[in-house]
């Protein structure tokens, strides 16, 4: 299967991108290209990119779309959350802008040996890096049954955390589950059929969600960025992170309002309480920013985005 994968809020990552020529940028979820392939136009003709992709088939996919721009771009095969390691080994000290779109692509769920779907019954997988790191299903086996309640609870917000997980390890250790198809069936009988009814979503959409966060870190990797991409932008230099669910959201959201904070004391008063008096980075989003109605006709995933964007003071 090809890599299919359609890019949401398009033409607004580049607004609040604002990429130009001679600026060097990171795509940090580089997946098919389709950002990428808008950074490199607006930048052109020599603005480069960075991209970065932990799963091997997005890369591959990335580099045939992009090969026509040469040099312009360079390709590597990590995660966002190593982002100073990897500019590191490409002696690159500050870029101009970051964008990361979180979460799984469309390409990821429809691939069915890749074990993200409960629409799609294969292996119960579910990395983004097949090459690397446990799969949900060794990651379910060497979870205790409240462990694994924790995860569903905390990463998919699951009501009913405790009896799915109790009913998942049951399953596991008879050498019942190995499947997507299993899993979600497993969901499905561990759940009140009440609570089902009241559902607008699939019962087993949490679960499938806390279980690939778990498995590919992605709280972890998204706060470790979080951390160190103020020191990696030049000053105006803009990040724009796309997020998918509230979990996300949230993290993005109270790091760039941390880094605008200021302190409402006078100067000299606020030096000596060692309290910041200007805002490392400044929102360029005062709140998210969402899908039109007619891109979310187009693109039904891009419902859930949320995108939000800051740049870097001057000077």
């Amino acid at each position: 299967m090809s890599f299919a994968h359609e890019s949401v809020l398009s033409a607004e990552v580049v607004q609040y991108l604002d990429p130009s020529a001679g600026h060097t940028y990171v795509d940090g979820t580089l997946g098919g290209a389709g950002h990428g392939l808008r950074i490199l136009e607006a930048s052109g003709p020599d603005g480069r990119l960075i991209g970065v992709d932990r799963d091997p088939a997005a890369l591959a996919a990335a580099r045939e779309r992009l090969a026509g721009y040469g040099e312009r771009v360079t390709l590597v095969h990590g995660t966002f959350g190593n982002i100073a390691e990897v500019l590191q080994q490409l002696d690159i000290q500050r870029v101009d802008g970051f964008l990361l779109d979180v979460g799984v692509s469309s390409h990821q769920l429809d691939t069915a040996d890749r074990g993200f779907s409960f629409n799609r019954d294969g292996p119960l997988d579910m990395r983004m890096d097949p090459t690397r790191g446990d799969t949900a299903l060794e990651l379910i086996r060497q979870l205790t049954r409240e462990e694994l309640a924790d995860i569903l609870r905390e990463l998919g917000e699951e009501r009913f955390s405790k009896r799915i997980a109790a009913l998942i390890k049951q399953r596991a250790e008879e050498g019942s589950l190995t499947t997507t198809a299993e899993l979600a069936a497993i969901v499905i009988d561990a759940m009140p059929a009440r609570a089902q009814r009241a559902l607008r979503i699939h019962p087993a959409t949490r679960t499938f969600q806390a279980l690939r966060i778990a498995v590919n870190r992605e709280l972890d990797e998204l706060r470790d960025f979080l951390a160190v991409f103020p020191d990696l932008l030049a000053p105006g230099g803009r990040c724009v992170i796309i997020a998918f669910h509230s979990l996300e959201d949230r993290l993005v959201k109270r790091r760039f309002l941390e880094l605008e904070w200021t302190s409402r004391l006078p100067p000299k008063y606020a030096e000596q309480a060692g309290e910041r008096i200007h805002p490392i980075c400044t929102r360029l989003t005062r709140k998210a920013v969402t899908a039109s109605d007619a891109e979310i006709q187009t693109n039904p995933r891009s419902r859930s985005a949320r995108l939000r964007a800051c740049t870097k003071a001057e000077g």
